[in-house]
């Protein structure tokens, strides 16, 4: 299968939003400011989160009637017929959750065996002060080549950011795709285009 990289014009945006989170996470501001998403993406709007997707790129949101249920969110990116890219939003996906970190176990819990870990560290979100503190979780799986993914064996990456909203409820946004399909400021765009309410 012959995938296509992303354009310029797409890494150059994420390059830009890359430096405004920069400029958030130095000042150390979170307000209430609702994150900057770039030109030419849509968003994944629910009750505690929202977060960007390139629809430039591709993704597309999934419709309720064909997402899991513990899915309150899903952009897809398909190419013949396979899913190599997908963005979403799970909530309230565990309980006795108080904070970005134990939000953060909960969801690595569920990265899944055979996953490699390559980076944890923690991120300031745009949107409630009060719930601005998550936790990224950088990893690389394999495929099982199920449901529509990948041709089993390929290698994906992905990152997921935790956190509790400002009324308490745990978020996890999950980002895969297939390994070398997003540059690492790619990746940082993402997590760039998140608000947490």
């Amino acid at each position: 299968m012959t995938l296509t990289s992303t354009s310029t014009k797409f890494r150059a945006l994420g390059a830009a939003v890359v430096a405004t989170l920069g400029l958030v996470l130095v000042s150390g501001c979170g307000g209430t400011e609702a994150a900057a998403v770039p030109d030419g993406w849509g968003t994944l709007d629910t009750k505690s989160v929202s977060v960007g997707y390139p629809e430039a790129a591709g993704y597309a949101p999934q419709p309720a009637a064909e997402r899991s249920e513990a899915n309150a969110a899903v952009a897809l990116k398909q190419e013949e017929g396979l899913r190599t890219g997908m963005v979403s939003v799970q909530l309230d996906f565990a309980t006795g959750v108080s904070d970005a970190g134990e939000a953060a176990a909960a969801a690595g819990a569920g990265i899944g065996l055979g996953a490699t870990r390559t980076d944890t560290r923690d991120v300031r979100l745009a949107g409630e002060e009060s719930a601005s503190e998550a936790r990224r979780i950088d990893y690389e799986f394999t495929s099982s080549g199920e449901e529509s993914t990948p041709a089993k064996g390929t290698r994906m990456t992905g990152v997921v950011v935790a956190g509790v909203d400002s009324k308490g409820v745990p978020f996890a946004i999950r980002i895969n795709a297939v390994k070398g399909e997003l540059s690492p400021a790619e990746l940082d765009s993402f997590v760039g285009s998140i608000t947490v309410k």
